[in-house]
Parts: structure tokens; C-alpha cells; sequence
């Protein structure tokens, strides 16, 4: 399975048989998708950042919401979150997505505004991959995204939804986020080729660069 980092929360998990795409995001983000295709899109909740339907090509299926899913091979379930620390009252609804790919499980957390809940943490079960907004502002910031990954223990952590020199809008830089987990040296890599077999022992941060 091959991972890429398209920019924001937008990423293009490309599996043996299916390609999915999470959170698409409209031209005004300052990222560019270029000619993207997938199989499935899954949507955290929608905002022009991050459910730009319009800007992927080619026949999908878009998830929006929670439930569970069977398409193309991958089984995605939808779990229901907030987009803020109030229960929704600030900025509603957010979906996480476990995505079972190449018998490989990636947790898109979306735009989570809140810790999960013990309860929560339990039904997302054993993640391999964990796709972690770390910029603050609207959703978690640098520690709580520690916490979450505390929470979730998974192999391997990728951060998403922070500032870069492209990105519009204010959010705080991944620094941060990296100090709270203890990383001091990390150089970004274009994209992340794994298997089930290649799975650090324990918790390892990879930083992406941005497509292209």
C-alpha cells in the first residue's frame, strides 16, 4: 500500500485493488490536486476544504457519513465525532473513517475537535495507521493530537491540517506537534510504501512532503 500526502487532510491511499481519497479540497485551500482518480472518497464533513467532490476524476463512491461500507475490496466504517470540544454546538458534525486496506487499518481522523472518549478509542480497534490533524484552530492541536495517539497506540502516525507555505489559511506548523512527541530530527519523505510486514514495533511518526 502506498500512501500520499495530496496536502490539508487530503490523502490518496492507493491499495493493491482500490484507491481511496480522503477529504478533497477546493482550489482556494492554496493546494493544487492536479488529476487525481479513485475508486472511493471519503468526506470528514462538509467544508469546501474538504469534500471538493469536483475536483477528483474518474467513476467513485463517496462516503459522507457514518456506517459501514464494502467497496472495491476495502471495508470502510464511519464513526461519529464532533468538530469541537462542545458536542458539535461550535462547528458540528465530524466523521472518522477506518479504512481496511492490503490488511492494513488507516484511522482518517478528519477535522476531530475533541479526545475521544474511552468508548470510542475501543470501537476504532487496533489502527496500524493513524492520519492526525495537528494545527489547532478547528480541530485538535499539537497536544491533544498526542493524546489521541496515546489513546489509539497505533504503528505508525502521519500528521495532516497544519501551515504550510501554500495553505490559505491560519493553522499552527507541525513543529509543534513533533516536539510533543518527542521527535527531534524528521525529514519528509514524497510518500509512505508499506506493508503488514514492514510495520514499526512501535509508535513512528513520518512526515510527508505535499503533492506534487
Amino acid at each position: 500500500m502506498e500512501i500520499t500526502w495530496l496536502g490539508h487532510s487530503c490523502f490518496r491511499i492507493k491499495g493493491s485493488r482500490t484507491t481511496v481519497i480522503t477529504d478533497p479540497y477546493s482550489p482556494n485551500s492554496g493546494y493544487s490536486l492536479g488529476k487525481q482518480t479513485a475508486r472511493v472518497i471519503t468526506v470528514s464533513h462538509p467544508h469546501p476544504e474538504h469534500s471538493h467532490l469536483a475536483g477528483i476524476g474518474g467513476e467513485f463512491r463517496a462516503v459522507q457519513g457514518p456506517g459501514e461500507y464494502e467497496i472495491g475490496g476495502v471495508m470502510i466504517i464511519g464513526m461519529a465525532t464532533f468538530h469541537d470540544g462542545e458536542k458539535g454546538k461550535a462547528r458540528g458534525k465530524n466523521t472518522v473513517y477506518v479504512i481496511e486496506i492490503d490488511e492494513l487499518s488507516v484511522c482518517h481522523l478528519g477535522d476531530l475537535g475533541h479526545a475521544l472518549t474511552a468508548e470510542q478509542a475501543e470501537e476504532l480497534g487496533n489502527i496500524d495507521i493513524l492520519l492526525v490533524p495537528v494545527g489547532g484552530v478547528s480541530t485538535i492541536d499539537a497536544s491533544g493530537a498526542a493524546e489521541v495517539v496515546r489513546q489509539l497506540e497505533p504503528k505508525i502516525v502521519i500528521p495532516m491540517h497544519y501551515k504550510t507555505p501554500v495553505l490559505k489559511r491560519e493553522l499552527e506548523p507541525v513543529d509543534k506537534f513533533l516536539t510533543e512527541m518527542g521527535v527531534k530530527e524528521i525529514s519528509a519523505q514524497p510518500k509512505l510504501s508499506v506493508n503488514k510486514a514492514l510495520l514499526p514495533l512501535t509508535t513512528q511518526v513520518f512526515l510527508l512532503s505535499y503533492w506534487p
